[in-house]
């Protein structure tokens, strides 16, 4: 088994904070999900996380307009040029303080970036601008008077609109005018949170938090504008004799007439006009807000977004309601509420229908069809940590359970939630899924255990205790008939049967709370196992005798336990940090890991102790076998994980799963800055005296369901690992969401076997020799999987049979994956079933179900995908070609009646014919 594990995917979060993109053909949107960034395509319905990771959460992004280029830029002020094709980080930048927002220029020349109360220009690097190198500088502004929120780019580039918490919105030139210079829109009486340019003027609307939108027309059109190097020079005044205080100029003392100031106004007027003088006159001011405030009287306005080709403009509140209104007349065209939360930000795709909104409150992401009204994406997060996850039996699902009492099913492919249970009242502990993949089961501390259906979406089963327990595990047995769950608060273990609902037995034996149990995946066997905080292992075979049980001791407390995959091996995880691993039938161990200094320990921000001796209380929470039963993936209280060999109690490998700063506990040690004279700055808590002098007291060391105004940072863990079944990735809920993690076995060279005339051209003049069964077999023994596909394809199919059956048995597993990697790639379909066919066919009864399972599940995975998708095409197809078989038949009858009406006609005329010659000849 190879280790090349690479992060491939973010489930279970879709949106934390920042700027929502859509990609410039409408089809995509940007989503920051924390310190990486989500790529949810909703025209394939499919998301993709890049491999690209920042040092604090993603606030402000923009994207180039030919949709290669995305600048990201991090709440510390760091900015990351990423390329979306190759998907890495080009260059960095830091700009040293908290960026409000960044957006492209219109033809793709420059961006600009609010920071403060500053607004700076970088030429953008690509073949518009002629510059390759990334950040350059060309122009600063610095007018506002605080700091700066938003901004716009005119259609042609040529005028930047920023707005700021000082209540007004100021115009800037990229360029030198004669007849414009930096302009200042007033009139509002709160800070300014959208600025935007109409299409193919310089007319602007401004929004503020308040709720008011006041819409502005330009006295100048943008072909009036005049370089400044072409203006016309100003006329100098004529130089004349001063005249003497005595002295009258007689031409000046004259009385002007009703004439003479009529021609004066006139002409003025035309001066006006001639010098195209820049201002803006404000044409009407409207309040946005007051319908949001019908309900909640503190709404106030967050986020808004225009579309100036339509003309529609789009706020969302504080209130969790989103308006949108169709400009310049700000009529309502349609309003919403999505949740009780702020809607965080807003978009809108290239052509104006569908709405990006996303909560940060509670992490959802809703991409909304107005005009349909109906839901084009809608997914949301867990809104407190992800406490659980497990795997269906091919690989296919995942299930998560959430302290917020949810259980979601997620879709390894796609990387969607589809459904969502939430009928737990309080958090959910432990997921399972049964053997058969019918339904899922799940515990929670409301005191019950559920069963969920799911093919039909519904909790079809509620297991419930005599008296109420807080169930903290929860296990379903092999065969899909029993599930056990053990208590946290009352320390025992309760059986039910799936089928009846009814309580089998109660599992007494164990003096503290049952922090985890499984039962064995051997079909033949029924036993139990399960640790405590009592110091014990304990081996029950309750279904056949009941409560007797063996007891095995443990050198500290009991926090995970794991089955190895064929049934003979039990590994358990204590507090000091050890994992111990069991004989099931002798009660012997077998051998012992030393984890501890491999976990690795952060220091927290409030911690009066180091991360070295912080470490000694750490310990690994969850544990998961490999699917061949000889490596062992760990996780716990840290920011890493660790693959163990479980032969050698060697770690092979260990994970990073992040390294976002926004968290805590990342860092072993405390950054200076952070330190002052008395100590740690974030052990000095801040308190806000009210009204009447009293002080306000915050929970003291409360970190989870603290609903006061106190802030804290979420601390990295690792809460559940596990490995898929078919051996190709492993998934882990943390702290940031679930990670799921790939093998990328097509990026090393791993050969086996291998001799010195097998070479890649050696492999080329095989095949066109026609030697095919060579071919395949060096192509194996290089194992390079793209090579393997080549020879396979250029395979006859009649020949197809021959050579499976000539090939050995140790190719076989290896064809295997080839083949079921091929199924979800390529577009032969026919072709690599015949293979598949011949495969299980021929070499069927000689696989070794358990040593083959990971391969096999890999196969039946890619099969049953498959499967899914061409029955949804031809359900789709189903009534098109009912349609055009009914539109067939009615063509056809048409046509025959046509016939019949052209036959009738030649037969009357022949007839008609007949009667003429008649009636000549007897003329």
């Amino acid at each position: 088994m190879k280790f090349s594990y690479k992060f491939n995917n973010l489930l279970g979060t879709v949106y934390r904070k920042g700027d929502l993109l859509f990609t410039p053909d409408g089809n995509s949107v940007i989503s920051p999900v924390g310190n990486r960034l989500s790529i949810f395509d909703l025209k394939n319905d499919k998301v993709v996380t890049l491999p690209v990771e920042s040092r604090y959460n993603y606030t402000a992004l923009a994207l180039s307009p030919d949709g290669c280029s995305l600048i990201a830029i991090n709440e510390e002020g760091e900015a990351h040029w990423i390329s979306l094709i190759s998907q890495t980080v080009v260059h960095r930048y830091r700009f040293k303080r908290k960026v409000r927002a960044v957006k492209f220029s219109p033809d793709g020349k420059h961006f600009a970036v609010c920071k403060e109360n500053n607004v700076f220009v970088f030429k953008a690097p690509g073949p518009l601008s002629g510059e390759y190198n990334a950040f350059i500088m060309e122009r600063v502004f610095h007018g506002a008077y605080d700091e700066t929120t938003c901004l716009d780019w005119s259609f042609d580039s040529r005028i930047l609109a920023v707005g700021s918490k000082d209540m007004a919105a100021k115009l800037y030139p990229l360029e030198k005018w004669s007849n414009f210079r930096i302009y200042s829109l007033g009139n509002h009486t709160d800070s300014i949170v959208g600025c935007f340019f109409e299409e193919h003027t310089y007319d602007i609307t401004t929004i503020s938090k308040n709720g008011q939108a006041c819409v502005w027309e330009c006295s100048v059109d943008p072909d009036k504008l005049i370089p400044w190097d072409k203006a016309p020079p100003k006329k100098k005044k004529k130089q004349t004799d001063e005249l003497e205080e005595d002295d009258v100029d007689e031409t000046k003392a004259v009385e002007p007439t009703e004439e003479g100031l009529a021609a004066a106004l006139t002409e003025d007027k035309s001066e006006e006009v001639k010098n195209d003088k820049f201002f803006y006159k404000r044409l009407a001011r409207h309040y946005l807000a007051d319908e949001a405030r019908k309900d909640d009287k503190r709404a106030v306005l967050t986020c808004a977004a225009y579309h100036n080709k339509t003309k529609v403009l789009v706020t969302g509140f504080s209130n969790g309601a989103f308006f949108i209104h169709e400009l310049p007349d700000v009529n309502l065209i349609h309003s919403l509420s999505i949740s009780e939360q702020k809607i965080s930000s807003v978009c809108l795709n290239s052509t104006g229908d569908w709405i990006g909104l996303g909560c940060g409150g509670l992490g959802q992401l809703l991409v909304w069809e107005w005009q349909s009204e109906i839901y084009r994406l809608k997914q949301q997060s867990h809104s407190n940590n992800m406490s659980c996850v497990c795997y269906s039996v091919d690989g296919q699902l995942l299930a998560t359970g959430g302290e917020d009492g949810k259980v979601k099913l997620w879709n390894v492919h796609s990387g969607f939630c589809f459904v969502t249970f939430g009928e737990h009242s309080s958090a959910v502990t432990a997921v399972a899924f049964s053997g058969t993949k019918k339904f899922l089961v799940s515990a929670s501390l409301d005191g019950t255990v559920r069963a969920y259906d799911v093919l039909r979406y519904r909790n079809f089963r509620t297991f419930a205790s005599p008296r109420p327990v807080q169930f903290a595990s929860v296990s379903v047995d092999s065969s899909g008939e029993f599930v056990a769950a053990g208590g946290q608060d009352v320390f025992e273990i309760f059986l039910w049967s799936i089928k009846t609902g009814r309580l089998l037995e109660i599992l007494s034996g164990h003096e503290g709370p049952v922090t985890s149990l499984t039962f064995s995946p051997s079909v033949t066997s029924t036993c139990l196992a399960s640790v405590s905080w009592d110091k014990t292992l304990r081996i029950w075979d309750a279904i056949e005798k009941g409560s007797a049980h063996e007891t095995i001791e443990l050198m500290s407390d009991g926090l995970c336990v794991q089955f190895k995959p064929d049934g003979k091996e039990v590994a358990a995880a204590t507090l000091d940090g050890q994992i111990l691993i069991f004989d099931v039938k002798t009660s012997v161990q077998v051998t012992s890991i030393e984890g501890r200094n491999d976990l690795g320990s952060g220091r927290s921000d409030a911690d009066l102790v180091t991360a070295r001796k912080s470490l000694q209380a750490k310990a690994f929470t969850s544990l998961c076998y490999s699917a061949d039963g000889a490596y062992l993936l760990a996780g716990g209280q840290s920011k890493n994980v660790c693959i163990y060999n479980v032969a050698e109690s060697l770690i092979v490998k260990k994970f990073e799963i992040t390294q976002n700063r926004s968290l805590d506990a990342v860092d072993d040690f405390i950054n200076r800055r952070k330190m002052n004279e008395f100590g740690n700055i974030a052990l000095v808590e801040e308190r806000d005296e009210r009204e009447g002098g009293n002080v306000v007291l915050k929970l003291p060391g409360v970190k989870k369901g603290d609903m006061a105004g106190r802030t804290v940072k979420p601390e990295v863990r690792v809460f559940s690992l596990q490995f898929s079944p078919t051996g190709q990735q492993w998934a882990a809920a943390t702290t940031e969401g679930l990670l799921v993690y790939s093998l990328s076995s097509g990026l090393i060279f791993d050969p086996w076997d291998l001799q010195i005339g097998i070479t890649p051209e050696a492999v080329k003049n095989s095949i066109r020799d026609g030697d095919h069964l060579n071919a395949l077999t060096m192509a194996m023994k290089l194992n390079e999987a793209n090579l393997i596909q080549e020879v396979m394809e250029n395979i006859p199919v009649k020949d197809v049979e021959l050579i499976v059956s000539s090939l050995s048995e140790q190719y076989v597993h290896r064809l295997l994956v080839i083949v079921s990697s091929a199924l979800d790639s390529s577009r032969h379909l026919e072709y690599y079933l015949i293979w598949t066919r011949c495969l299980l066919s021929v070499h069927g009864p000689k696989i070794a179900p358990r040593k083959n399972m990971a391969y096999l599940l890999a196969l039946e995975k890619s099969l049953v995908r498959k499967y899914d998708q061409v029955s949804k095409i031809c359900e789709f197809n189903k009534y098109t070609i009912q349609y055009v078989m009914k539109l067939g038949d009615m063509v056809a009858k048409k046509t025959k009646m046509l016939n019949k009406m052209d036959v009738e006609s030649d037969s009357e005329d022949a007839s008609s014919g007949s009667e003429n010659d008649i009636y000549m000849e007897s003329d």
